[in-house]
């Protein structure tokens, strides 16, 4: 297949778009306002605008936000549940833990109402044996009066279906002759993984997102094909990988996070490319920032993540960590008369002050104009003009006449409040997962994290910070350079010493096959098919798992104490031989390797001969408490043999890049840019 590929990533303030051309490096950019009530108007806007000729395309991949905003804002799908008799209340009763973890207040409302979560009887064992066998009848019952109830999206869970999902598979093939339609979830085939209450609640999700997700694609794959686009639409997914359209939303759950992913796969592809071992990525938008370690050029990825409380997502996805801390996060005075930033957010629509669409709240963006870091005629998307002297008198007013502080001392204290959290951020990734992150490279991106990466990296000890050739559109590169991938889990759950070893090498077989049928129902070609196995285990009465690398199918059980002992000897620094090591589940990642890109066609080919030849002016700056004269490059104008020292501001048309004084500057061979951060710069 030859053609352009083309990645598209949906934003809380902007829809990136990149095309690339893999045989002529041709290169077309895109950045255009998210349509929030319908994100495929802004995927079309921003092909309208890169000029981009459907019938020429090989592949568009879309990362979305549309099931993670669905599920955040509840603008689900109403859904039914089917479980075991007296398990209704599972999804409900969760964990133990409280919405709230001090005072006796707080609420929570599962996506099921319990008026929609019916019982039946049957019952399996544990160990998968039939105690109770299924009551069809019964089950038909429950289907009518679900229907009845108008649902339009149906969830079968049953217990212990992860060891035997014969149940679930008969209901199943019930559901599919009487149910009204193909919104029909079953808790094992989305997750065949011990534990109901994660089962459960990552089946609803499914369901309650499936019909949302569903319908989008189909419009916007639908308008594609119409323009003449001749492919599936691929569509990102949390783990990193891509699915095509036709079968997206059968596991839409894997959907979430999609945004986030497409990024650290793009962090990840470049740190490769550039022969950098670890980084950590930090993407800032508009309304959030995300993230990630890459180590070995390989993403950290996880089952274990709680988009809110009591909704636990048990499937993988790229370990991403998001705080409410991006470019439109609006600045706030709490109740204790402190100054705060976010999460609330001044998003796409008004938008910050500067961007002249009737925002009347100081944002970070706002804050970073002040101090001369953004030029006011440079910024994207900008319907209307509004004066240094308005913009000082809003910090005034809101802000600074409470806290005794002028305009510049407030739009300081913004960027410092902002970059302490962002820092606490990195530090979740990094050392609370056992990672120093003076071992990593910092990899900024996003509209605004070359804006904050620097003095985010010097407050972490980070000596190194890793700028992309194009930061604001990184996560759509993530979609151009991502693969398809799918992801299998089975539950074992026995410890080493009673474990049979065949059964072990059974499932995971089981698991490849499985997944070579996903690959082909997917009918995107790709090159070769790699192979990931990994295996969730734990010391015998602990409830922590920690994730260890395996050979594959040809395990041994020597092989996984051998592993879990060098895996729990790195995290911890103890060895405890005398307990016993039990392995929970097994894990079976497949990816079809797409065809990939130069990333020397990301460079700029308008490269001048010298530094003096790219600068394009001068300008006051705030640093560190004095206005300091400092001069203005164009990215694209600068030279391959790039050194220079700090201060700077580098403007390019998707971010602006800020060098504080006496940091170097170089650039390595497929143009990224390369900062040494020095402590001592404030």
């Amino acid at each position: 297949m030859t053609g352009k590929l083309i990645g598209v990533d949906v934003g809380g303030t902007f829809t990136d778009l990149i095309s690339v051309d893999p045989i002529s490096g041709a290169l077309e950019i895109a950045k255009v306002p998210t349509t929030v009530d319908n994100q495929a108007f802004g995927v079309l806007s921003a092909l309208e605008s890169a000029k981009v000729d459907l019938t020429t395309v090989a592949a568009i991949n879309h990362g979305t936000t549309t099931t993670t905003n669905a599920l955040l804002e509840r603008k689900i799908a109403k859904v039914g549940l089917i479980t075991t008799k007296g398990f209704r209340d599972v999804l409900e009763l969760g964990r133990r833990t409280r919405p709230k973890p001090y005072g006796l207040k707080g609420s929570f409302s599962p996506l099921i109402p319990r008026k929609l979560r019916l019982e039946v009887a049957e019952r399996m064992d544990a160990d998968g044996n039939v105690v109770i066998p299924l009551d069809e009848e019964g089950f038909l019952d429950a289907l009518t009066q679900l229907k009845d109830a108008g649902v339009e999206s149906l969830v079968i869970h049953f217990l212990h279906s992860y060891k035997n999902s014969s149940h679930e598979q008969r209901a199943l093939e019930i559901a599919k002759q009487h149910w009204h339609n193909n919104y029909i979830t079953a808790g094992h085939q989305i997750l065949s993984e011990y534990r109901e209450y994660e089962r459960g609640t990552t089946a609803s999700i499914n369901a309650a997102i499936q019909p949302v997700l569903d319908r989008y694609i189909s419009r916007l794959q639908t308008e594609l094909t119409s323009s003449g686009f001749q492919h599936d639409l691929l569509v990102m997914q949390g783990n990193g990988g891509s699915v095509a359209a036709p079968i997206v939303a059968e596991s839409a759950v894997n959907t979430v996070m999609s945004g986030p992913a497409s990024g650290v796969m793009a962090a990840a592809a470049t740190a490769r490319a550039a022969g950098v071992a670890g980084v950590i990525t930090y993407d800032m938008g508009g309304t959030s920032s995300d993230v990630g370690i890459v180590q070995e050029g390989v993403p950290q990825v996880t089952s274990e993540l709680d988009l809110e409380y009591g909704m636990p997502l048990h499937v993988p996805m790229v370990d991403v960590h998001t705080i409410g801390a991006g470019g439109g996060s609006i600045a706030w005075i709490n109740e204790a008369g402190l100054l705060e930033v976010g999460p609330q957010s001044a998003g796409a629509m008004p938008g910050p002050i500067c961007y002249g669409r009737g925002g009347a709240l100081p944002t970070i963006t706002d804050a970073n104009l002040l101090l001369g870091r953004l030029d006011p005629d440079a910024l994207l998307s900008v319907d209307g003009t509004v004066s240094r002297e308005s913009l000082e008198n809003i910090f005034k007013e809101k802000i600074g006449n409470r806290l005794g502080l002028t305009a510049i001392e407030v739009a300081e204290a913004i960027i410092r409040i902002a970059n302490d959290k962002m820092a606490g951020a990195i530090r979740m990734v990094s050392l609370s997962r056992g990672h120093d992150p003076r071992d990593f490279a910092l990899f900024a991106f996003g509209g605004a994290g070359p804006l904050h990466g620097g003095a985010l990296a010097r407050e972490l000890g980070i000596p190194k910070l890793l700028l992309p050739v194009r930061p604001g559109i990184t996560n759509a590169l993530g979609c151009v350079v991502s693969d398809l991938r799918h992801d299998f889990v089975n539950t074992i759950n026995k410890p080493l010493a009673t474990l049979d070893q065949e059964e072990v090498r059974s499932v995971i077989q089981g698991q490849i096959e499985a997944g070579h049928e996903m690959i082909k129902r997917d009918n995107i070609p790709v090159s070769e098919i790699n192979l990931i196995f990994t295996a969730d285990m734990q010391f015998q009465g602990q409830s922590h798992m920690l994730p260890v690398s395996i050979s594959g199918p040809e395990v041994t059980i020597e092989e996984l104490q051998k592993r879990f002992d060098e895996v729990y000897w790195s995290r911890f620094g103890v060895e405890l031989p005398e307990i016993r090591a039990v392995l929970v589940n097994v894990h079976t990642a497949i990816i079809g390797k797409r065809e990939g890109i130069s990333f020397h066609s990301l460079k700029s080919d308008e490269a001048r001969s010298n530094l003096i030849d790219a600068q394009v002016g001068v300008r006051p700056v705030y640093f560190a408490g004095e206005w300091l004269e400092t001069p203005i490059y164009s990215r694209n104008l600068l030279p391959e043999d790039l050194e220079f020292s700090g201060p700077a501001i580098i403007n390019q048309l998707d971010t602006t890049i800020v060098i504080e004084p006496g940091w170097r500057v170089t650039a390595d061979e497929i143009g990224n840019l390369v900062v040494e951060v020095t402590n001592d710069a404030n």
